[in-house]
């Protein structure tokens, strides 16, 4: 089931990725005029790269968790097996 899984898995991290990027980058539009500063950029001041650092990996990481999880439920759709681990219990409720 892993091997039929993969290529729908790299697809799915691809366009993530690529989405993440362009969500990223139009989020510090809101901030700042230019975009976020990059690590291989001499004069970008340390703050203003620690916090388009943290905007873009949090973005990818709940843009490609989303996508992850998008392209698992709509395999198990076409091919009725879940693509992952099994839940045998219910998820604990917070009150």
């Amino acid at each position: 089931m892993k091997l039929l899984f993969a290529p729908l898995r790299i697809i799915s991290g691809r366009l993530a990725g690529a989405t993440a990027r362009r969500l990223s980058d139009r989020l510090w539009s809101v901030v700042e005029d230019s975009r976020p500063p990059r690590p291989d950029q001499r004069a970008a001041p340390w703050p203003k790269l620690a916090a388009g650092l943290v905007l873009e990996g949090a973005v990818f990481a709940l843009v490609s968790g989303l996508a992850d999880h998008a392209a698992r439920t709509w395999f198990e759709h076409l091919t009725g097996r879940w693509p992952g681990e099994q839940d045998t219990k219910e998820p604990e409720r917070r009150p």
